[in-house]
């Protein structure tokens, strides 16, 4: 595998994570407040919550381990197993929680009574398109996930047969 699509991959994941943190914080803001005529009452559906933890998981752990460890850590803490595991642990974060949030953000439950009000106009149309924008970024994320798993994958697989084969005592001869 050339070095520099990773690198590039990586980059990119990058991007849209940053990009989807912010975009998740602010779903996140406008689920949060209600007022139910008494008191604010504080929540925000978990799948938006799930989502802003997929961005911070992937900021925080997975990316700098993914990008950085190859090049920094020793060999011992740099293993291809917890590498590829990392990976498509990332890439199953991202798949789980864009399938959640593509349901929650469908359903009329969503943009009913809940975002409407977030809004000068009692038109939820405008979150409608927002949310829908995340889901592309997020689904871009997802499949730059699962195309980094797949090619660490053919890569671990490729260096596990190479390094697997037979290999055979040194001949001794008697005289």
């Amino acid at each position: 595998m050339h070095s520099l699509v990773p690198l590039v991959l990586r980059a990119l994941q990058l991007l849209f994570a940053i990009i989807l943190l912010g975009m998740t914080g602010y779903l996140v803001n406008t689920t949060t407040v209600n007022y139910d005529g008494y008191s604010y009452i504080y929540r925000s559906p978990s799948e938006v919550a799930f989502m802003l933890f997929s961005s911070v998981w992937t900021l925080v752990p997975a990316l700098p381990y993914l990008a950085l460890g190859p090049r920094f850590l020793p060999a011992s803490a740099n293993n291809k197993v917890i590498h590829l595991a990392v990976d498509a642990l990332t890439a199953l974060f991202w798949f789980a929680g864009f399938i959640a949030l593509a349901a929650w953000s469908s359903s009329r439950l969503a943009f009913s009574g809940l975002l409407s009000g977030t809004f000068e106009s009692s038109s939820p149309r405008p979150m409608r398109k927002f949310s829908s924008l995340a889901d592309l970024a997020r689904c871009s994320n997802r499949l730059l996930f699962t195309a980094t798993t797949v090619l660490n994958g053919l890569d671990f697989n490729r260096n596990r047969n190479s390094t697997s084969a037979v290999q055979t005592a040194p001949e001794t001869t008697t005289v």
